[in-house]
């Protein structure tokens, strides 16, 4: 698959539907899909034989975006016999941004718990967040007391203040905070680089020839943080294809879910 083939090769994938939908807030997106484990050969629900994962997707935090792109990948996941979270949150352009969106996702992951805490065989909880959903992730594992046992970052926008000066994505950092007065105060208590994992281990997920996040943001945060942080390059590989179940990334994607990536 080329580079340029990643996009519409997961946005191709039809929707998959979860066993079922947790509201977590008010609000239409604070809600969670919950797909059960499934017996690898499509026979049934299975018992549990990985950790609870939560799965947060990108989009650039824009409400254009939202998470039926990674449905496929729950259920792939959910098809190993993990059971898997996919959380939805208040994004730019729909009641989102700074700082709705960062609470949004701490207590997305607190309703993922309670809802999968009798299915789950692992008392672990990794949290897997692609792009946009990777910076979320890298946040949350950041913050003191996070119920996160593992991140998981796939081509995630690791460090924000350098996204902001490559512009990417038409500006999406600032719309995210906000422009104007207070953004670099706004941008350092959301930046990941600046805010180092709290005793959790981090693996990232990075294609060297992504044109969406370049793969620097990644290596610029493995830099700051070295003590917990495994970045695992992808050679040849863009932004979709860690995410798109049946690509040979996404392999090895499934293969660090199950277990760390150094194992």
């Amino acid at each position: 698959m080329s580079v340029a083939d990643e996009e519409p090769a997961l946005l191709g994938l039809a929707p998959v539907a979860p066993d079922r939908t947790v509201a977590y807030g008010p609000h239409p997106d604070q809600i969670v899909d919950v797909y059960e484990p499934r017996a690898g050969d499509g026979s049934g629900r299975a018992a549990a034989r990985g950790p609870l994962v939560v799965l947060l997707h990108g989009g650039f935090w824009r409400a254009a975006y939202d998470r039926r792109h990674l449905s496929p990948l729950a259920a792939e996941l959910a098809g190993q016999g993990m059971p898997v979270a996919l959380a939805e949150y208040r994004r730019v352009g729909a009641g989102g941004g700074a700082p709705q969106t960062f609470e949004d996702v701490t207590v997305a992951l607190g309703a993922a718990r309670a809802a999968l805490a009798d299915t789950a065989a692992d008392p672990a909880l990794v949290l897997i967040g692609h792009s946009a959903g990777g910076h979320l992730a890298l946040l949350a594992a950041a913050r003191p007391g996070t119920p996160v046992t593992r991140v998981l970052a796939v081509a995630p926008v690791a460090d924000l203040a350098r996204a902001h000066e490559l512009g990417l994505s038409d500006g999406a950092v600032a719309e995210l905070l906000g422009a104007g007065p207070g953004l670099p105060e706004r941008l350092a208590a959301a930046d990941p680089v600046r805010h180092p994992p709290s005793g959790i281990p981090v693996t990232i997920l990075h294609g060297t020839e992504d044109p969406e996040v370049p793969v620097d943001l990644s290596r610029r945060y493995a830099a700051r943080h070295p003590g917990g942080t495994e970045l695992r390059e992808l050679p040849g590989v863009g932004h979709y294809a860690p995410v798109t179940p049946g690509s040979p990334s996404c392999h090895t994607f499934i293969r660090c879910v199950q277990r760390p990536c150094s194992t």
